[in-house]
């Protein structure tokens, strides 16, 4: 048996603590402030993505700790980490602790003036924000989620569009995509879609990486069975399965709400068809 098992539960968890922080200083003194770092961190980010997106948010925390651990030390990498740990939280039900830690780690890396601040780190910076905005929203802090967002706004402006900072996709049109998962999240299914209409006329939705698109749509169609519009849900959805088939056929999100709009009696017929091609509906 380890002799750990007798401490007492307190002495033993932060037994536990000290050597979890220990190893994370270890690896980051192996690993340097060389460039080796930011390969490891980035592959576990992938992972964590990845993990979130077939549904085991359990599973992904342990991505997540491992990229934190890999990161300690770098504030850019540990900001990119960053955006995985909110994730993780927020879909693990713990959004009230996803936006305070999400605007602890914005607030470290934010240049004084955001005109001046460096591209990538904007990028991160306004991700965590908008990160912090939907984990409010979960919450059902209207107030709140609204000002984050606008806050990442004015992150977005000196970015600008068709930019891929560190894997955040980050610019005006991917914030204002927030704009609608926010509202979305709050009830305002009607105001969601009618602002998805218009955010999607932007020459940034085509510059931005499908996947960062695909994903979104799930959450746009979403809007739209809410907003009693199972037609137009259904067309998002096949939107979706024309440009990333995973989306849908994979992922349990993507699955779940397919089955939600073919069995709407006004899903169109040919989403109808795919939902049974998919073993879904």
């Amino acid at each position: 048996m380890d002799n750990t098992e007798r401490l007492p539960v307190g002495r033993r968890v932060a037994y536990w603590r000290a050597r979890r922080r220990l190893s994370q200083q270890v690896l980051a003194d192996r690993l340097g402030p060389g460039p080796g770092r930011v390969p490891l961190v980035e592959a576990y980010r992938v992972t964590a993505s990845l993990l979130m997106k077939l549904g085991a948010p359990d599973v992904a925390w342990l991505a997540v700790d491992r990229a934190m651990a890999a990161a300690t030390g770098d504030r850019v990498s540990v900001a990119a980490a960053g955006v995985q740990l909110g994730q993780v939280l927020r879909e693990s039900g713990r959004a009230r602790v996803a936006r305070s830690v999400m605007l602890t780690a914005a607030y470290r890396i934010a240049p004084p003036v955001p005109e001046d601040g460096d591209p990538a780190e904007l990028s991160l910076c306004g991700t965590l924000l908008v990160q912090a905005a939907l984990a409010a929203a979960r919450d059902g802090d209207d107030r709140t989620a609204a000002g984050l967002i606008d806050e990442a706004v004015e992150m977005a402006a000196p970015v600008e569009d068709g930019h891929d900072h560190h894997r955040t996709g980050f610019g005006p049109t991917a914030v204002e995509l927030a704009r609608v998962i926010v509202q979305t999240e709050l009830g305002n299914a009607v105001h969601a879609v009618t602002w998805h209409e218009k955010v999607i006329t932007r020459d940034g939705w085509r510059w931005l990486p499908v996947e960062h698109r695909a994903a979104y749509l799930i959450d746009a169609a979403r809007a739209y069975l809410h907003a009693d519009d199972p037609t137009s849900a259904g067309r998002v959805l096949m939107e979706v399965d024309r440009i990333a088939p995973a989306e849908i056929r994979h992922r349990p999100a993507g699955r779940h709400l397919l089955t939600q709009v073919a069995r709407d009696p006004a899903a169109p017929t040919a989403l109808v068809h795919h939902a049974a091609t998919f073993g879904v509906g």
